[in-house]
């Protein structure tokens, strides 16, 4: 073990910052291996797309329920051991995957400065991405040669890992490693524990009603539809179009998503400091509309595999770009004493999103076709844009001191540009 005032996170932005970056990349693996391994399988051996999207559909399922772990977390914690931490190292007992993500969402939003908002944004879906991809690529191999067990193995070692890491960490000063260890609570966490149930409804219900938060859901929503979608149109397109198997599949999808991954660590978190998260937002929903449209016109090249690479290679970039742009405003709307549960709430409404792109997929066949589902993506897009055009999000911290505060009052409206 470390000795006392190493590994603390609240004493150092590069370790608040790695520490994000792995506990996301350890969230991936799960991700890469249900979520395109596994489709990229089904549809190399003939699956229909009513089966991929039911699948992919009921994986994503878990992560759309996942405020109610937010709500757990925020009422019952060992805050001994920090307000998130022990949360993180439930994988020592087995916890869900979604228990996981939820502790680290709420330890992004409590820990965080704000000046590292957008390049913690870029680490930790750059680091999804690359847990993705590592596991999209090694279960891929795995799948292929030994079967799904083997891969099932592989992720359950690498989890065990990052599980090792997270028993090194405080997350503040005089806390306890472990819950026999030595050590007591932090007067801050001590200050905004809500120990009840009422106040953390309250709480967590006055912020997400105030009018600026309201708007943010159906952007997130906008997000995971198109995440889901094209997760369930790339096994089919490079099985039926391209004639490619689950090998070949999952090999290009998981070389992508490392290049989204890398792009989202470096490009990502800079163009959130350089241009501000509602700008890039805006941008790369354009971009994403104009991206959609070039494969809805250009049918004629699907079957071609070079085709197929700049379709992957588009929508994974596009995808961690724009989510890691946006992330800051979601961050910048939590109350800090439910962030748990009110981060929770705007990520599963990205999930919700994601179920609900995979099970429209299903019914593709009966609604026109891959074409007609870059058609829908296109008209969400443009809800999405829309919004993000006419309404005023937050832009620095002090959004979340400005919700607590109102707690009894309905709050700004977002004023139009």
């Amino acid at each position: 073990m470390a000795p006392d005032g190493k590994f603390i996170l609240a004493q150092s932005s590069r370790l608040r910052l790695f520490t994000l970056f792995i506990l996301y990349v350890a969230q991936g693996v799960p991700i890469g291996l249900f979520w395109t391994a596994i489709p990229a399988w089904m549809a190399a051996n003939g699956a229909s797309a009513a089966d991929v999207g039911y699948v992919l559909g009921l994986t994503a399922l878990p992560w759309t329920l996942k405020l109610v772990n937010g709500f757990i977390m925020d009422r019952y914690t060992f805050m001994a051991m920090g307000r998130r931490r022990c949360w993180i190292a439930g994988f020592v007992v087995n916890m869900a995957t979604t228990f996981q993500d939820v502790a680290v969402d709420g330890l992004a939003v409590d820990i965080m400065e704000e000046d590292e908002r957008a390049r913690a944004s870029g680490m930790m879906f750059g680091g999804q991405y690359i847990g993705i991809a590592a596991a999209t690529g090694i279960t891929g191999m795995a799948i292929a040669m030994f079967g799904p067990s083997a891969a099932y193995l592989l992720a359950a070692g690498f989890i065990a890992l990052i599980t090792a890491y997270v028993l090194l960490l405080r997350e503040r000063e005089g806390e306890r490693r472990l819950p026999w260890g030595e050590g007591t609570v932090h007067p801050r966490n001590r200050e905004i524990h809500l120990g009840a149930w009422w106040p953390i409804l309250k709480n967590t219900f006055k912020s997400l009603l105030l009018p600026a938060s309201l708007l943010w859901l159906p952007v997130l929503l906008v997000r995971g539809f198109h995440y889901g979608m094209f997760t369930a149109i790339t096994p089919m397109m490079g099985a039926n179009y391209v004639g490619w198997d689950e090998a070949a599949i999952t090999a290009a999808a998981g070389t992508a998503q490392l290049v989204a991954g890398i792009l989202g660590l470096t490009l990502g978190g800079w163009l959130g400091d350089r241009f501000g998260a509602k700008r890039t937002t805006i941008a790369f929903f354009a971009l994403y509309m104009a991206f959609s449209a070039t494969m809805m016109a250009t049918q004629a090249l699907w079957g071609d595999s070079r085709y197929f690479l700049f379709f992957i290679y588009g929508w994974f970039a596009l995808d961690i770009l724009l989510t890691v742009a946006a992330l800051p405003i979601s961050m910048r709307l939590c109350d800090a004493s439910v962030a748990a549960t009110q981060f929770t709430i705007y990520m599963a409404c990205s999930n919700l999103g994601i179920t609900l792109g995979a099970t429209v997929f299903g019914f593709s066949d009966r609604l026109g076709g891959l074409p007609a589902m870059f058609g829908v993506v296109i008209a969400l897009h443009f809800v999405g844009l829309l919004i993000m055009l006419l309404a005023r999000f937050p832009r620095r911290a002090g959004y979340e001191d400005l919700a607590g505060s109102l707690a009894e009052a309905p709050g700004p409206a977002p004023r139009v540009n």
